[in-house]
């Protein structure tokens, strides 16, 4: 799957939450300051070029939906963010956000406790 811009991917969190959508659905639902409608819709029919959303035609105008869900996108990036920055390792991505973000004990132990649970 191809890297998706900051604006693509909003774009793509607003489909997978209302499913399906005209360009002015999309609209509604984005952040101010909203694009130009006609930015709006070069940037879905960007997404249909990198094969993440499809349309339904109905007359002149179309009806976008994702072709990729968000779990699928989340493992994909995620999978490419460790590879990129943490060398593949959940140690250091864990190690980043002990020292950088000032993980607390509790969370700490919360995710112990995850790790724990998804080894049985």
């Amino acid at each position: 799957m191809e890297k998706l811009t900051n604006k693509e991917e909003e774009i793509m969190r607003i489909l997978w939450k209302i499913e399906k959508g005209f360009i002015n659905d999309i609209l509604q639902q984005m952040d101010e300051p909203k694009p130009h409608y006609n930015t709006l819709s070069t940037l879905v029919r960007i997404l249909e070029d990198k094969g993440v959303v499809a349309h339904h035609t109905f007359g002149k105008s179309h009806q976008y939906y994702p072709l990729v869900d968000i779990s699928s996108y989340k493992k994909q990036f995620m999978e490419d963010t460790m590879q990129k920055y943490f060398d593949n390792s959940f140690a250091n991505l864990v190690n980043f956000f002990v020292k950088d973000k000032n993980i607390s004990k509790e969370e700490l132990d919360e995710i112990s406790a995850l790790i724990e649970k998804n080894r049985k």
